[in-house]
């Protein structure tokens, strides 16, 4: 509803931010560190999500050339060629618990998976995410960010004297940024109809088996109408979730500086 005008026709993972919808941005971001097997648990016409991969145009956002009167195309690099996507349909008002269970089928003999909201992006450092839950005993690591609304926090005494006033962004306050890595012993922890923040996560407390890795870096959701713009303005330069880009760029800066020491 926060998205009404962007989001009628389209469930809220395929709201576009420049050409690919945030789906796309944040299966780019996996497949950037070799995580390139995906299940898209779908819902809420989850039919568009299908339609966007059975159709899918590799030249919205790659270079190619174009000879032979059109026929043929050759693209200069490859957006999802290397990846395989599962599409299963979860139900259209299930919960992010039922959904998880609903393809804990399709994870039999993964020790470790990586599970996502898939409507907010970031540039964690994925790979040391991972590493610090591997080395763990926790069955789940949720990201833990700071939130971006910029609202204040106001602190008061008993006795209603304000003590204190912040931006909540630059309080101790940490929210669950949706990017997680589990265990595939997290489904012996989900019953059926459970949200899993709710419930399962609160059994991995009781046990201590819930890990949080704070990052303060960059992240932003998309909830509203004022993230997609946000979202797009970033967009529009280097967007700090492109990680795909920074190694690209990186490499490109250092080829510069040995061209100038030669």
């Amino acid at each position: 509803m926060r998205l009404r005008g962007y989001a009628d026709d389209v469930p809220k993972p395929m709201v576009q931010i420049g050409t690919r919808p945030i789906l796309w941005h944040l299966m780019k971001y996996y497949a950037h560190f070799g995580h390139k097997d995906f299940i898209l648990c779908l819902g809420y016409k989850g039919n568009c999500i299908k339609d966007y991969f059975l159709h899918y145009d590799e030249s919205v956002s790659n270079d190619f050339v174009w000879s032979q009167g059109g026929k043929k195309l050759h693209y200069l690099n490859r957006d999802i060629d290397d990846w395989t996507i599962t599409f299963v349909e979860t139900g259209i008002k299930a919960n992010v618990g039922e959904r998880l269970k609903a393809v804990e089928s399709h994870l039999q003999g993964e020790e470790i998976f990586l599970a996502n909201y898939g409507d907010g992006l970031s540039d964690a450092p994925l790979p040391a995410m991972v590493e610090k839950f591997r080395q763990s005993s926790a069955i789940s690591s949720l990201l833990l960010v700071q939130p971006t609304a910029s609202f204040d926090l106001v602190d008061s005494g008993s006795g209603g004297m304000v003590r204190n006033i912040c931006p909540l962004n630059r309080s101790d306050i940490w929210i669950n940024g949706g990017f997680f890595v589990m265990r595939n012993e997290i489904f012996q922890h989900i019953q059926p109809g459970e949200e899993l923040v709710r419930e399962p996560f609160q059994r991995l407390i009781q046990k201590q088996s819930l890990m949080a890795y704070k990052y303060d870096g960059f992240w932003q959701c998309m909830d509203t109408f004022k993230d997609k713009e946000h979202l797009e303005e970033l967009n529009q330069g280097a967007a700090p979730w492109k990680v795909w880009n920074h190694v690209a760029a990186s490499a490109a800066v250092k080829s510069e500086m040995i061209s100038a020491g030669a």
